[in-house]
């Protein structure tokens, strides 16, 4: 057994001491400049987002699949301790210590034996697996907050900022993930893919330690299904029900959006308090911003009838076209002087300046920093595409791939050899879903139950459950194949003709359509490798910002400026 200790029990009286005895209603916030992208699984991670925060801007953590990455990286043997070390200040040592105790291996596990796994998520979880989901997500935000002695990341405008990144998409974890964030201080929460107008209430909610619900999208029916999170109910199962009685800081939310008929909705009806309806502020995403992109105005993938086919260009990619740019006069009226954020090929200085100038607060960059130095992308992986950058062998291509994600939207998917995004390679991989976050709940005709079914597991499974043969042609298991972005794949034994086979998950990486624009960073070290670091793309980016527009409108309150 590992034990925590006098580390553990110091860490967490300095934590409780933090909280207080009363929700901080009334915070008040930096307004960044630099929004870091939350790019999952885990290539936003924590060292990315501590870096970022270190230089004044808001750093983010994604908290995509992020409770198996919190497994995994413990039975790699957490090599450098840094779980360990956040799990040491976690309110709660015994359930830190269950973890340990049950994914845990000194010096790691062989790289043949697979991953212990995490039971997939269902709308009635596990306290074991809402409680890793709690435990992965407070470790991320306050690696991400804290230097390696463990003292608070200072700026010169005060504490470094941190946010957290979910997929609206993704349902089942989002209230357990929210509330470990939460923990451990987060000061924003960045959600996208979907419509998150339940959310500003939900973090009402957990902050004044209340119960809270989040809907749950089956198909093919009417009837409400959510999942529940009670503070009370947690805790108390957890052996420590006073801790439900801390009342946490509620953090700013910043829904993602890609028209301002969505802004316009939010604001109207989302359920968080005051005038915005608990929304401080919009990222407006554009297409050509890596991961999911918002689908064209009118567009829907129809794998049976292929009445989308009229919608693609020559490449087969979804086309966009004037009905979905963004009016930014017309935005900027609309969110009541929000703060907001432009994404989508946006990591020039020039336009940082330009956005400045036309009232908004600034950009959201997340290409660059995907391929930054500190990002939890695979280093041999990293080098592979900045090498093929700065030997000018080839631009990087980028597809916008209506068919790759089980969720329906458009995913960008970089053309690189050796990955899901090469045919062949595709083909071979025995298709199973293993982690499930993407999986959509339906209602099983011949039983009546909820059930679960993702258009990337095996054909056969797919089909039984009701799905079509069409729907499965060219999805994508992206969690297992983000997941081995992260050097975190999955091994297995695959029964073949010839006999069994060990199978490792391939890759598929994701990024935004500039990423050859990353030439401007690159610096070749003594041993020939090219690399970059955050700090380089920040100081890039604010290099023709003025003294004046990088500290006018710098806090606000929930809702409301403050000059």
């Amino acid at each position: 057994m590992i034990k925590l200790k006098l580390l553990h029990l110091l860490g967490g009286l300095l934590l409780l001491a933090l909280l207080g005895n009363s929700c901080i209603s009334a915070y008040q916030n930096r307004v960044p400049t630099i929004v870091q992208g939350g790019m999952g699984i885990r290539i936003s991670s924590w060292q990315l987002a501590r870096e970022v925060a270190r230089q004044g801007e808001l750093g983010v953590v994604s908290a995509t699949g992020v409770d198996t990455v919190l497994v995994r990286t413990l039975q790699q043997g957490d090599i450098g301790g840094h779980m360990r070390r956040a799990l040491a200040t976690f309110p709660d040592a015994s359930m830190a210590q269950r973890a340990l105790d049950k994914y845990f291996i000194v010096g790691g596990k062989a790289a043949d034996k697979p991953f212990r796994s995490l039971p997939m998520w269902s709308i009635n979880p596990s306290q074991h697996l809402m409680e890793i989901a709690v435990l992965a997500n407070y470790c991320e935000v306050w690696l991400a907050k804290h230097n390696e002695d463990g003292s608070p990341i200072r700026t010169e405008h005060g504490d470094g900022l941190v946010g957290v990144n979910r997929l609206t998409k993704v349902q089942l974890p989002t209230l357990y993930s929210l509330y470990g964030a939460m923990l451990a201080e987060v000061d924003y929460v960045i959600m996208g893919a979907g419509i998150p107008l339940q959310i500003p209430g939900a973090l009402d909610a957990m902050a004044a330690g209340k119960d809270t619900t989040f809907p749950v999208d089956v198909e093919k029916s009417d009837a409400r299904f959510e999942t529940t999170f009670s503070p009370a109910d947690f805790w108390k199962k957890a052996g420590k029900p006073d801790m439900a009685q801390k009342l946490l800081k509620r953090p700013a939310f910043i829904p993602i959006v890609s028209s301002v008929v969505l802004a316009q909705s939010l604001l109207k009806r989302a359920t968080g308090q005051g005038p915005t309806k608990g929304i401080d502020g919009f990222v407006i995403e554009l297409p050509t911003a890596g991961g999911h992109n918002a689908p064209p105005r009118g567009f829907r993938y129809d794998p049976a009838a292929k009445t989308h086919a009229m919608d693609l260009n020559e490449k087969g990619e979804p086309i966009y076209g004037p009905k979905d740019e963004v009016d930014l006069a017309k935005f900027k009226k609309v969110v009541k002087d929000l703060p907001f954020w432009l994404a989508g090929s946006f990591a020039h200085a020039e336009k940082v300046k330009e956005i400045l100038e036309l009232g908004g607060s600034g950009v959201q960059v997340g290409t660059m920093f995907a391929l930054s130095k500190e990002s939890g992308m695979s280093p041999k992986t990293r080098e592979q595409i900045l090498d093929a950058i700065a030997q000018g062998k080839v631009d990087m291509d980028v597809f916008t791939d209506p068919a790759a994600s089980p969720t329906g939207y458009p995913f960008k998917v970089l053309d690189l050899p050796g990955t899901l995004s090469d045919a062949t390679v595709y083909d071979k991989r025995p298709r199973q879903c293993s982690l499930g976050y993407l999986r959509q709940p339906y209602i099983d005709e011949a039983t009546g139950k909820l059930g679960y079914k993702c258009a990337a597991e095996p054909v056969k499974d797919y089909v039984a459950k009701g799905g079509e043969v069409d729907g499965t042609v060219g999805r994508k298991c992206l969690c297992n194949a983000l997941m081995a972005n992260v050097d975190l794949g999955q091994t297995r034994i695959v029964k073949t003709d010839d006999g069994n086979r060990m199978y490792t998950e391939d890759q598929l990486i994701t990024i935004g359509d500039e990423v050859n624009e990353c030439q401007r960073f690159l610096r070749q070290d003594g041993d020939g490798h090219w690399s970059f670091t955050a700090k380089d793309v920040v100081h890039y980016l604010k290099s023709q910002v003025s003294v004046e527009d990088d500290s006018k409108a710098t806090l606000f309150d929930h809702g409301t400026w403050l000059p």
